[in-house]
């Protein structure tokens, strides 16, 4: 019976070869976005899900917001949290402090080398103390995790990094070996872990772990790291905690709560900011955003859903064009159907029959996908997570490849089967099974999935035009400041001299090429945060606020060319003396014209300044985020990034994109050799590594651009797959009508109205499918625009140009069938008649 089903089958198969290609084509490139997608899936969500009792770890994170400010988010936690948790939360197995201790200096002492080993800018190190070795399941190759982080100036090393310090030793030689961090910090090895990515995907990815009393018992760091300050908080002091296995979540957040009262809620009443402790599950950590992860790539679960809605909406329509081709051809295969069962074939009989066709056309496009994966995760490298390995040995690879042609050969084969197999023979015989009602119901299932293609394929269209509107308003919109033709780069932190960093100022100023240079806290626009406390009493009442800071010399505005509505430029000066606000400050304090407000004593940060300027707003974060009350101050302490504002005519030929073909560092390479040469005479043991300003914002909506490239990809593949469809329907259309359309031709009808009457049925579907899709896209594109605080308009030429767009495609499409078709001989077609 198999082999028969299989030899009928691929008789069919060659006698509709266009139809069958059509089907496999369609299929294949549903199943191979599948596949990809679920490789993608499957490697990220493999994130530490191998740690035991991980159901039961969680993170501690911050929520906060201020009057007149942004809602703010953080995974830091201030320094003394931890030992306050281990004192009155109760209901937990571990808590868990660590820092990070990145980009620093490290030496290793020489064993039998002339010179040490030096390392520069290494990272992945933390503190950290004995319990984080029993939250998560390290494997120890020597050492001791009850022993190894007791007591200042230990280190433990993961094997990698003891095979790169110390690569002529075994591991247990290697403990009591030294290594020095930043020259002040001496350390000796006390135990080597395996790797921990071994044992599965993780976020957690540090590689030297400094046992954390070394900061306890040295003041220096004590004091860098605000150690005993409970209004100091940074991302890289992080808290985790494992609940008691009967230990309520809701519990835990009470007792941080009280926490927060007991030491910072006086202080939040003050200043009018809200602060929340809250706990984030283990299994959260890759994929919010919003606190932030170990300094790795983290995935977005919204693009994870787009990208299944992609798959499920693409296999979709490879199984729609399968059944409109499918039942499209019923009357064709009519009377073999009606001999089989004149012959004795039951009903179940002719649906195997059926279903079996359908999978082995399944079947041949699944295995023509699988080929085709290594060659897609090449094309899509720049899309696609860097873990993510394609490999014949994955077992819920295989398992998903069983299930999807399974799915689709169901999905895609039931109803044509039933269609097929439930006519009557003695109707088939006399050939009345396809005329009459049963034709019509046909044709109306037919085009109701044709315009349910098109619905798919135009809201697809639209989406791809709106966010691609959306990126250029964010990429063209003016910001407030000045962005092009501008570099930055970091002087060390552990180099604390300030006139290095001004005697560095003044060689680049000597630079042809520069424009200007500047010292500041960070660019004006970033995903940094930096706030302090701003209060102003005018007579009536205390007006206190909390408000994003900005520092930088006398030249950081002049350089960003942020212009004020009123007053002056800072004067120069190493200490906060005066400051500038910008309008929404000078909004929240009450004033309304900006003259107002100069002179006007305010207190930063328990200092009484003189405000002697207003700057106009402009954008300090990616436009995801509203403008807020802000000042600028001369804290040049804090400063430690070096900005250059470049001349254009010394570029090559400079535009805003830089030369076409050629990056921007090699516009300005003569310019940046002689700044990288300033920077080594300055700082000669340290590496340089600069950024361009501009293509920093850009970097900043990075998951919107990949959101559009995934749509661009997304809406070409609806569009083919249903103009596939398109096509074999009107093929077998001016098939089915080859003689209407010679006596037509005889009886004098042109070319012209031959093309329309066959197009214009078809034409109708498109257009139904535009009137239905519009409102849907208008709706899902006005949510995704929510969340950006400054949006592009939901124009209506996107919905016209987009409908006008798809009716043009689908008539190119139909036009290669139906130009043929009425150019063909009328003699031809009736000679039989």
């Amino acid at each position: 019976m198999l082999k028969n089903y299989l030899t009928v089958a691929l008789r069919n198969f060659r006698r509709n070869k266009i139809f069958t290609a059509i089907n496999i084509l369609g299929l294949s490139i549903g199943i191979s976005a599948a596949l990809v997608i679920f490789l993608i899936v499957q490697f990220d969500y493999s994130f530490d899900r191998f740690e035991k009792n991980g159901n039961r770890i969680f993170r501690v994170v911050r929520s906060y917001a201020f009057q007149g400010g942004n809602p703010g988010f953080t995974r830091g936690v201030p320094a003394p949290l931890a030992e306050a948790v281990k004192k009155d939360v109760s209901g937990l197995d571990q808590v868990v402090t660590f820092r990070y201790f990145n980009d620093n200096k490290l030496e290793v002492p020489p064993l039998h080398a002339a010179k040490p080993l030096v390392f520069r800018a290494q990272e992945h190190i933390i503190f950290a103390e004995e319990s984080y070795f029993k939250m998560l399941p390290y494997k120890w190759l020597a050492g001791s995790s009850t022993t190894a982080m007791q007591g200042p100036g230990k280190v433990v090393i993961s094997e990698t990094r003891a095979k790169l310090y110390f690569p002529s030793l075994s591991f247990p030689e290697i403990i009591g070996r030294k290594i020095i961090y930043d020259d002040t910090i001496t350390t000796q090895v006390s135990g080597v872990v395996a790797d921990f990515k071994r044992q599965g995907n993780t976020d957690f990815n540090f590689e030297e772990f400094i046992s954390l009393p070394t900061i306890l018992n040295n003041y220096g760091l004590r004091g860098n790291f605000h150690w005993d300050q409970w209004g100091s908080t940074t991302s890289d002091q992080q808290l985790y905690v494992l609940l008691g296995t009967s230990t309520k979540l809701e519990s835990v957040e009470a007792g941080l709560k009280k926490i927060f009262e007991v030491n910072l809620g006086t202080e939040a009443k003050k200043n009018n900011f809200t602060w929340n402790f809250l706990l984030q599950p283990l299994d959260d950590i890759h994929f919010n955003n919003r606190y932030g992860g170990f300094n790795i790539a983290l995935a977005d679960k919204s693009t994870l859903e787009s990208l299944i809605l992609v798959a499920i909406f693409l296999l979709l329509l490879g199984c729609i064009n399968f059944i409109n081709l499918s039942t499209a051809q019923a009357s064709k295969r009519a009377k073999e159907i009606g001999i089989r069962k004149t012959m004795g074939s039951a009903k179940y009989q002719l649906v195997l029959q059926f279903l079996s066709e359908t999978f082995i056309i399944t079947l041949i496009a699944s295995i023509l996908s699988f080929s085709l994966i290594p060659v897609l995760l090449k094309l899509f490298s720049d899309f696609i997570p860097e873990g993510v390995r394609f490999s014949l040995n994955d077992p819920f690879l295989i398992l998903f490849l069983l299930i999807l042609v399974l799915t689709v050969s169901l999905l895609a084969g039931f109803y044509p089967a039933a269609v097929l197999s439930s006519s009557k023979p003695l109707q088939v015989l006399k050939n009345q099974a396809y005329q009459g009602s049963a034709r019509t119901r046909g044709a109306l299932i037919r085009q109701t999935l044709t315009v349910a293609q098109f619905i798919i394929a135009q809201a697809f269209i639209m989406g791809t035009f709106l966010v691609g509107k959306q990126i250029r308003f964010m990429l063209d919109k003016d910001l407030g400041f000045r962005k092009e033709a501008i570099i930055s780069f970091n002087t060390p932190y552990a180099d604390t001299s300030i006139s290095k960093r001004y005697f560095l100022l003044n060689e680049l100023n000597k630079i042809p090429g520069i424009n200007l240079s500047s010292l500041g806290n960070d660019v004006p626009s970033s995903f940094g945060w930096w706030t302090t406390t701003l209060e102003y009493q005018n007579g009536k009442k205390e007006i206190q606020t909390v408000v994003e800071l900005k520092a930088g010399d006398a030249n950081y505005l002049r350089l960003f060319q942020i212009p004020l509505l009123a007053g002056r430029y800072l004067q120069p000066s190493d200490t906060t003396k005066e400051i500038l606000i910008n309008e929404s400050s000078m909004h929240f304090l009450g004033f309304q014209n900006p003259q107002d407000v100069i002179g006007k004593m305010v207190k930063l940060d328990d200092k009484m300044v003189p405000v002697v300027g207003v700057m106009k707003d402009f954008h300090p974060h990616p436009l995801n985020y509203k403008i807020a009350p802000l000042a600028f101050c001369q804290s040049v302490n804090n400063c430690r990034k070096i900005i250059v504002a470049l001349k254009p005519e010394e570029a090559k030929a400079f535009t805003s994109g830089g030369v076409a073909g050629v990056s921007k560092e090699n516009n300005w390479k003569e310019v940046i050799a002689k700044i990288k040469d300033d920077f080594s005479k300055t700082y000669p043991q340290e590496n340089f590594d600069f950024a361009f300003f501009d293509e920093s914002i850009a970097s900043a909506y990075g998951n919107q651009q990949n959101i559009s490239s995934l749509l661009k990809w997304a809406t070409g593949l609806t569009v083919f797959i249903s103009c596939l469809g398109l096509l074999g329907l009107v093929i077998y259309t001016t098939n089915h009508r080859v003689k209407e359309i010679g006596v037509r031709k005889v009886l004098g009808a042109s070319v012209t109205q031959i093309v329309s009457i066959l197009s214009k049925d078809f034409i109708k579907l498109v257009a139904i499918a535009f009137v239905v899709a519009t409102p849907l896209a208008w709706w899902a594109l006005h949510n995704w625009l929510d969340d950006f605080a400054f949006r592009t308009e939901i124009s209506w030429w996107v919905f016209v140009i987009s409908g006008i767009g798809m009716i043009a495609i689908a008539l190119i499409t139909l036009s290669v069938q139906t130009i043929k078709a009425a150019m063909a001989n009328p003699v031809t077609s009736l000679r039989s008649e």
